[in-house]
């Protein structure tokens, strides 16, 4: 199976069309057993291709082990970006993708992305706010929005198990007109582990919660902001959230600050501990 955009189409003609995009050559971003990813240019147009050449028994197994269900190859990317579509949560914009093979260990497929250009992620926006704090209201939007993309994505059976501010990236433009009313525009990228169900478990819920706040331990966010996120999350009243889920935001707190604690050996400085 394989499905090009019709600009791909005149790139890639012929039956061996399969063939030579699994050996693209490109700037290599990320190279693991079984997968690379590579930006690409055809006609001075940037692109990401995630190509997978099988992950073996092994890595099967391995997760059937844990009781988790393995990612065989590009085809739960292509699956996700498409849930996101429908969802109206900004992604990466597909440009082909492919599949062959029946053994799921030897399986190869690709998954091809336009270049997300003039973006910036949260992580590198935020990273000198503990210095040169924003505007109240840039950082009140920036904050809303994210909460609405959780919880759309939440409440639609999604969960990304990556769902740190690295993986939201922010159109540049915005910045230009910030104080204007339109939403800031907010890709989410690196969906190859999202998970796609009717409904999200609370433990899943639990962490991409608290990778976002991991994430953000350090950007000089206040309690008050964290407060503003459950708010928006939940569209509910600050109050009803405290007195009716204050065990569930516990364990996103918990759960984050031993993500921090194992990341860079000791506890953070954020005030909302105890929530």
């Amino acid at each position: 199976m394989i499905w090009l955009r019709d600009d791909l189409q005149d790139q890639f003609p012929g039956s061996d069309a399969f063939d030579r995009i699994l050996h693209l050559d490109g700037e290599v971003f990320r190279e693991l057993a079984g997968r690379r990813t590579i930006r690409f240019f055809l006609e001075g147009k940037g692109y990401f291709a995630k190509l997978h050449y099988g992950v073996g028994w092994k890595e099967i197994f391995k997760n059937l082990i844990h009781l988790r269900l393995p990612v065989l190859g590009a085809g739960h990317e292509w699956k996700a970006i498409r849930r996101f579509e429908e969802l109206g949560v900004e992604t990466m914009t597909l440009a082909a993708y492919g599949q062959r093979g029946w053994n799921p260990a030897c399986q190869e497929s690709f998954v091809i992305t336009e270049e997300l250009v003039n973006t910036i992620s949260l992580e590198d926006l935020c990273r000198d706010w503990p210095t040169q704090p924003p505007a109240p209201s840039f950082k009140r939007v920036l904050l809303q929005r994210v909460a609405e993309i959780a919880r759309v994505l939440h409440n639609n059976g999604v969960n990304h198990r990556d769902f740190y501010l690295c993986h939201f990236l922010l159109d540049r433009s915005w910045l230009d007109n910030a104080s204007g009313c339109e939403k800031p525009k907010l890709h989410v990228i690196d969906l190859h582990r999202v998970q796609l169900r009717r409904h999200t478990p609370s433990r899943w819920v639990v962490k991409d919660l608290a990778g976002l706040l991991f994430s953000s331990m350090d950007t000089g966010l206040t309690k008050r902001d964290y407060y503003r996120f459950m708010k928006c999350y939940r569209n509910r009243p600050l109050r009803q959230i405290l007195v009716q889920e204050k065990s569930f935001w516990l364990r996103v707190v918990h759960r984050a600050v031993r993500l921090y604690q194992r990341e860079f050996g000791h506890s953070p400085q954020v005030s909302l501990l105890a929530i």
